[in-house]
């Protein structure tokens, strides 16, 4: 019998990580006096949530950086194997896992900066990879209705591998006026609504990566939907900006946002107030996590504990605005707009607990406030 893989079997283990980010945000408070000169102040309690926010007299200031991960290590096989280049969806990963970290406090991109870091300068003599990077990057900007503004390419040779790369980057965005931030607010009673995810987006890729080395068939092996093991994994992140753009004009209650990455669907617990967070009913069934839970194989407690299992994004919102958050989603799915995932669906709600925790019924499974340390 094979036994079960885990995210921590394979080299990502959170429970290692987790404790250098809550020491690096313990020491950067320290620093946030260095904001008063300029009449600034920092937001305190966007420590340990997905953006940075900095108050200023007129508005909030945020700030994000992320890195796509090892997912660029599938595109690299896939263009080896088959000649096609996916680097186009890689620059739209990444801008997605920047602009959407932005958005769960209500900011919206200004500018995006990419970090591109190669192993040997050899690696911008392929244009047409190189080319292909550049559009997925501008057109992920344009839709997320922000500038790209710059970046920095440098060459890394003994720390980078020759032949690879490691792609990341930041962004600059503004919340104005300030009624418009996303405060922590969750109360008893909130509507939990899910915004499907196209696939493993950006997180889980190197669990991913494992279970290809296992196939006899690699990343060429067909799912029963017909498409490859590579091209399903590399199926681009949707950019969730135009739903909270629009959610923010139209004046919907967000009570709280999560943006449903690494620490899979234990990220609904990320608000600090002990809330324990009902899931009973599911996004629609993705074709992938079936196949790498499967192949892994991957019990449901791994799956939802490290992947998006379908879920991309997570709003909150109190009952008395969930007709008109649905009323926005509908006019953006029937107007054919290009979200780039399937639609949404009203998932569970939130109930007053003694402690933080998160419930997914359907799979009955149930994680615990210890399983979360961002803070």
């Amino acid at each position: 019998m094979t036994k079960p893989m885990t995210y921590a079997g394979v080299g990502v283990d959170y429970d290692a990580m987790d404790p250098f980010k809550r020491m690096a945000q313990k020491a950067g408070r320290a620093t946030a006096h260095a904001l008063g000169r300029h009449g600034y102040m920092e937001v305190e309690e966007s420590r340990g949530e997905s953006a940075y926010l900095i108050e200023t007299p007129q508005g909030y200031l945020a700030h994000v950086e992320e890195g796509l991960g090892t997912k660029n290590l599938v595109a690299d096989e896939m263009y080896r194997l088959t000649g096609k280049s996916y680097y186009g969806h890689i620059g739209q990963d990444a801008v997605a896992m920047i602009v959407n970290d932005m958005i769960t406090l209500g900011a919206l991109p200004l500018s995006v900066a990419m970090h591109l870091a190669v192993g040997s300068s050899d690696w911008f003599s392929d244009e047409k990879r190189s080319r292909d990077l550049v559009d997925g990057w501008k057109d992920a900007c344009t839709q997320a209705l922000c500038v790209w503004g710059g970046g920095e390419t440098p060459t890394l040779r003994d720390i980078v591998l020759p032949g690879t790369f490691v792609l990341s980057g930041s962004a600059l965005g503004l919340i104005q006026p300030k009624e418009r931030r996303i405060r922590a607010n969750v109360q008893h009673g909130d509507a939990i609504v899910l915004l499907e995810s196209s696939g493993i987006h950006a997180n889980g890729l190197t669990l991913a990566r494992k279970i290809a080395e296992r196939l006899p068939e690699g990343y060429l092996t067909r799912l029963d939907t017909g498409a490859t093991y590579g091209e399903t994994l590399l199926a681009p992140t949707p950019l969730y900006v135009s739903v909270i753009d629009l959610c923010l004009r139209e004046g919907v209650e967000i009570h709280y946002a999560v943006n449903i990455t690494g620490h899979g669907w234990r990220k609904l617990m990320r608000a600090p107030e002990p809330f324990a967070y009902v899931i009973e009913t599911l996004p629609s069934s993705l074709p992938i996590f079936d196949f790498i839970q499967k192949q892994g194989p991957v019990s449901d407690e791994e799956a939802y504990e490290n992947l998006n299992m379908g879920a991309g994004f997570a709003l909150y919102v109190p009952e008395t605005h969930v007709e008109r958050l649905w009323k926005i989603l509908l006019g953006l799915f029937n107007g054919k707009a290009s979200l780039g995932f399937a639609g949404a669906v009203r998932a569970g709600h939130v109930e007053s607990s003694r402690e933080r925790k998160v419930t997914i019924k359907p799979k009955n499974l149930e994680y615990g406030a210890s399983r979360l340390g961002v803070r």
